[in-house]
């Protein structure tokens, strides 16, 4: 195991912003549908100091059939301390994850992270809702059980394609949460339903927050229900990377803050940003 410190943040105690290096051990990696896989990882205790949002640079393996030449920036799936393993959740759809789904049990990955700044979910906030599509939902699995860990009401509005490719549905029940499915096939997923679905949930129990990773639709939705009903919010971005680590410039993306446009880096400042900040790409 090969390990790579980093002190990131002089200012705060640097056991919170260590960022490791390292070879792990691939327990399982197994179809979920026709589309997704889960990848499981044994790993080390010290690099499953994680925060839900947070992400991992994955050093996809070199085969005869794929060469993938940069990491591939991967959302946590799951993280657990207490059995030392590392889950991510993943759709093949190109070079980096193709090569990914040829890995077996007992070969090795080099993961380095944890990276980047992860959800908060503030004291006060007891009905939290999360709204995503696909693998966006993939992302918000750890904040899903960082909330029954603090024993905060969620409601999950899961959404796809189509049913067989609903994401993280029963894991959501499995943690207490409300769990509402909406899907394109049966035009159930259209921006007028679920602000209709919203709505009725904040008349009915409220929300606090609101929690998203997913497209411009989804943005552009829920920044107008937050800003209607005064509700706080984050979101997850995904951006194309380089080095995961904020000195490449790659994936800084605008911003709008106090009435002004702010440049900043996905990897560094987010990947979880501000849900009425963000600007839709």
């Amino acid at each position: 195991m090969s390990i790579f410190t980093s002190q990131i943040a002089p200012e705060l105690p640097p056991e919170a912003h260590q960022i490791y290096e390292v070879d792990c051990t691939v327990k399982s990696n197994t179809p979920v549908n026709g589309e997704y896989r889960l990848l499981k990882l044994d790993a080390p205790q010290e690099i499953l100091n994680c925060e839900p949002g947070q992400f991992f640079h994955l050093l996809c393996p070199t085969t005869s059939e794929f060469q993938p030449y940069f990491r591939r920036p991967m959302s946590i799936y799951g993280y657990y301390p207490d059995k030392g393993e590392l889950h991510f959740l993943y759709k093949v759809t190109g070079e980096g994850t193709s090569a990914l789904a040829t890995l077996q049990t007992d070969d090795f990955l080099n993961v380095l992270g944890p990276l980047g700044c992860g959800f908060d979910i503030h004291p006060d906030w007891e009905n939290l809702l999360l709204v995503a599509r696909g693998v966006g939902l993939a992302t918000l699995a750890p904040l899903a059980l960082e909330a029954r860990r603090q024993n905060r009401q969620l409601t999950a509005i899961c959404s796809a394609r189509s049913s067989d490719v609903l994401m993280s549905v029963d894991y959501f029940r499995s943690l207490g949460a409300n769990v509402i499915t909406v899907t394109d096939e049966d035009g159930s997923s259209d921006v007028e339903n679920l602000r209709q679905l919203i709505e009725e949930q904040i008349a009915n129990t409220g929300i606090d927050a609101i929690y998203t990773c997913g497209s411009n639709r989804l943005l552009k939705l829920l920044q107008s229900i937050g800003k209607q009903h005064n509700i706080p919010g984050q979101i997850a971005l995904e951006q194309q990377m380089a080095c995961g680590i904020g000195m490449c410039q790659c994936c800084v993306r605008p911003f709008e803050r106090n009435g002004k446009i702010v440049q900043e880096r996905v990897c560094k400042e987010g990947p979880v940003f501000d849900l009425q900040e963000a600007i839709g790409c």
